[in-house]
Order: C-alpha cells, then sequence, then structure tokens
C-alpha cells in the first residue's frame, strides 16, 4: 500500500495542540493574509514559524537532505517582504485572544498591566538595509546600527504577552532611508512613516490599538526614558494610571507653591514609618502640568549609598504596592532576552527590506506567544477547569465513604463473635442508627445483613 506523505512543515507534536487552541492561521486569515497563486500564506507561515525547532536556518534547511520538498528561496522571501500584509492585525489578534484565554486563570483581585519599554535591534554588519540607522546604546556608551524595537506588552505578574511593536529609525542618523517604490497605501508604508517618529508620539497609539482589541490593563509600566508629563498626561486621558522610574534630571516638582528638582525633593520627603526594606521615603507632589503625583525613593540595589525614585499617579496605592506592581516591568526583560537569545530575533533571515524586518518580528513574537501560553497550561492547576476541584472533592468523598463502611464492617465483626442477645441488640441499636441518617449518607453505606 502507498503510504501518505507527511509536509514538511508538519508541526511538532508539542506544538501543534497550543498551534490549534490559539487558532493561529484563523487569525492568519482574519488578517487578510491570502495569495492568488503558488504556495499559501498559512503554509509559509508554519513553514517559518517552525524553522526555529529544526535548529537550522533557511539556507542550511535548503542544502539539507530534505531541502528538495521545500519551496524555493525566493517563495518564503517573497511572502516576508510582501509590503501589503497587515502584520500588526495579525499579532493584535493573536495577543487578545490569548490574553481572553489566560485572564480566566487569574484571579479577579490580581492586576493586569501594561508594560513600554525599547530594545536594541542590532544589525551592526549591514549597509543596505532600509531605514538603517545608527544610535547609542545608554547602558554601553557604544553606537550601533539598526533599529530601537519599541515594545508594548501585556502582564498580569505570571505571564507575559506582547501586544504590538515598532522598529524605529532616525531622521537626523539615518544611513540610508525609505525605499522609493514602496506603495504609499500599503500597510508596509504606514509602518515607515511610524518608524521616524519619536517614541512619545507612538506609544499612545499603540495603547489605543490595544483597547481597541479589547485587551484591558490598569496600569501602566514605564522606565525612565519614558516618564515625562506630556506621555503620562495622555495615558490619564486614556483611563491608565502609571508607574514608572524617575530621573534626576531637569524636571520640576510642584510643594506649597515651590519648584523642587528630584534631589530636593528628596529632602523634603518624610522617612516611611515600620520595617520596610528598602524604602526610605515618600511624598506626594505635582508635576508641572498639576498632575498628582506620589514618589516612592527606594535604596539602589547595587550601590546602597544611592536611591532610585519611583512616580506613580494612582494616589491609593500603598507605598508597597507601587513596588511590587513595578517589579512586574522585569517580565519585558526577561522577554527581551528569550527572543534574542532563544527565538533568533535578528539573527534567522538577514533581509534587507523593512517589510522583512516587521514580518520575521511578528513571527517571533508568535513563537513567544505559543510558549507563554504553554508555560501557563503547565504551571497553572486551574488550566484544567473546574474538573480538578471535582477530581479532589470526589476523592475526599471516597475517603469517607471507605471509612465508613470500614467502621460497619468491624461492628458486624464484633457482633458475629458475641452472643445471641448481645448481637441482636448490635443490630437493633446499628437499624436506628442509619435510620436516622440522612438520604446522601445512606446512598453511601453497603446493604448490611442487620437491615435484613
Amino acid at each position: 500500500m502507498i503510504g501518505q506523505t507527511v509536509e514538511p512543515n508538519q508541526l511538532p507534536n508539542e506544538i501543534r495542540s497550543a498551534f490549534q487552541e490559539l487558532k493561529m492561521l484563523q487569525h492568519l486569515r482574519t488578517a487578510g493574509f491570502k495569495k492568488k497563486f503558488g504556495f499559501t500564506c498559512s503554509y509559509l507561515f508554519q513553514l517559518v514559524f517552525i524553522l526555529l525547532f529544526h535548529h537550522k536556518n533557511w539556507f542550511r534547511l535548503l542544502e539539507s537532505l530534505k531541502g528538495e520538498t521545500y519551496p524555493g528561496k525566493d517563495a518564503v522571501y517573497r511572502f516576508l517582504n510582501h509590503s501589503g500584509y497587515a502584520w500588526r492585525r495579525f499579532l493584535s489578534s493573536l495577543s487578545s485572544f490569548t490574553i481572553g484565554k489566560v485572564h480566566p486563570l487569574t484571579g479577579e483581585d490580581r492586576i493586569s498591566v501594561f508594560v513600554v519599554d525599547d530594545s536594541m535591534y542590532e544589525r551592526n554588519r549591514s549597509k543596505a538595509v532600509e531605514l538603517l540607522s545608527r544610535f547609542k546604546d545608554h547602558a554601553t556608551g557604544c553606537y550601533y546600527k539598526g533599529f530601537r524595537m519599541l515594545t508594548l506588552g501585556w502582564s498580569d505578574g505570571h505571564t507575559f504577552i506582547p501586544v504590538d511593536f515598532s522598529l524605529l529609525a532616525s531622521l537626523k542618523s539615518q544611513v540610508n532611508g525609505i525605499m522609493e517604490k514602496i506603495d504609499k497605501r500599503t500597510s508596509g508604508y504606514k509602518r515607515r512613516m511610524e518608524a521616524l517618529l519619536p517614541a512619545p508620539e507612538v506609544i499612545p497609539a499603540m495603547i489605543d490599538r490595544a483597547l481597541s482589541a479589547g485587551v484591558q490593563a490598569s496600569y501602566v509600566l514605564m522606565d525612565s526614558w519614558f516618564t515625562h508629563a506630556p506621555l503620562i498626561h495622555a495615558m490619564l486621558a486614556r483611563g491608565l494610571d502609571v508607574i514608572g522610574m524617575v530621573k534626576a534630571d531637569k524636571k520640576r516638582y510642584l510643594i506649597h507653591g515651590r519648584r523642587l528638582t528630584l534631589h530636593e525633593l528628596y529632602y523634603k520627603a518624610m522617612p516611611v514609618e515600620g520595617n520596610k526594606k528598602g524604602i526610605l521615603r515618600s511624598i506626594r507632589t505635582q508635576l508641572s502640568p498639576g498632575i498628582p503625583v506620589t514618589i516612592v525613593f527606594v535604596r539602589h540595589r547595587s550601590n546602597k549609598k544611592e536611591w532610585l525614585a519611583i512616580l506613580c499617579t494612582d494616589l491609593s496605592l500603598p507605598v508597597e504596592e507601587i513596588i511590587r506592581i513595578y517589579g512586574i516591568r522585569w517580565d519585558i526583560e526577561v522577554f527581551f532576552k528569550c527572543t534574542k537569545s532563544l527565538l533568533r530575533l535578528q539573527k534567522e533571515f538577514q533581509g534587507r527590506s523593512y517589510d522583512l524586518l516587521i514580518s520575521h518580528t511578528t513571527i517571533v513574537f508568535s513563537r513567544y506567544i505559543l510558549l507563554a501560553w504553554q508555560h501557563r497550561q503547565s504551571t497553572d492547576k486551574r488550566t484544567l477547569g473546574g474538573l480538578f476541584h471535582l477530581l479532589c472533592d470526589e476523592i475526599g468523598q471516597i475517603d469517607w465513604a471507605i471509612a465508613l463502611k470500614q467502621l460497619i464492617e468491624i461492628l458486624e465483626t464484633v457482633a458475629k463473635g458475641a452472643s445471641k442477645k448481645i448481637t441482636t441488640l448490635i443490630e437493633k441499636q446499628l437499624q436506628q442508627w442509619i435510620a436516622a441518617l440522612p438520604s446522601h449518607i445512606k446512598a453511601y453505606l453497603p446493604k448490611l445483613s442487620c437491615e435484613s
């Protein structure tokens, strides 16, 4: 008999179930991914998606023994370089759907947050990449060629889901500009124009898209590069409070009609009472447009002689809760490390077009979403739904019923070994006791000889 030919892009068994649970291909079709001829978009998307799990890049995969069964290099690169595909719509649909599946697994009293941060997207060895720019890495003080990957994520403190991103270029330090033949009606052209905007203008649009997709959160967590009054005011206008670190720069804070710097504000703040380790002082003040905020000063972990300042626009939060919620921001740092070190971001494809950078980054983010959902399933007992709790109750009832049955068997054994008068007395007392029991307890009792 002739066996059925297995498709070379077949998903591994470990991720096939999660791929179907998250309806990955359905989100792709909803976003309008279609081709008139050739390999379908779903086939090519799965092929690139599982490329990581083959432990090979695209070049090595085509050189392998199974290389003839895969489509050519041009088919995959045409798919990734297409400027008309709405990759942002696909990522937004996938992330909002996954968050909707995670939300029932989270307690009602648990706080969910938006996290905003940027990371380096390096292309140091490139020369002809579209919109390539030079940026300074403030951690090392060195310059690199590439982009700023501005990312918006959602987290409940346990699961982090990337929601949106933008690869930002620079107008002042561009190496290359926009491709001239790009169609200005496409999604790719809109992403290119967005890349030339400053980050504070891009973030509110990201938040609006996330809210319109149905993603809900209570706070927006930011690093010190974004906690400025215009952006904070934009978040408050959308009904979201802000918690972020503050730099000791030229910003002024209003206290009793005086405009103080952050260092002057530290000495005006009152020390925090109690054994609150690491929390030094806190004070309520106002930013220059009149935004009331609470600023908490905490001890620097590596240099105990210095302090860090954390701003919060929710005045009802206690200082310990402000620090705890801001700690969730570390999830996005773990996300950046994971995507670059394990999921081959900025390494798997070395294309020159801006569309390829967007498409491949979206596929890497979708890999992370799938792995995050699998991790949530494997670590959360409630992913089995009510079945877990029903099983625990059933086990408890079985133990109780077995113990009751054993007690009655002991009484029967004692009655049989005694005299006839004592046996009759035990049987009558046992019958009276069973008759007085509720019906739901009688259902667990065996049929006793004393009842006949």
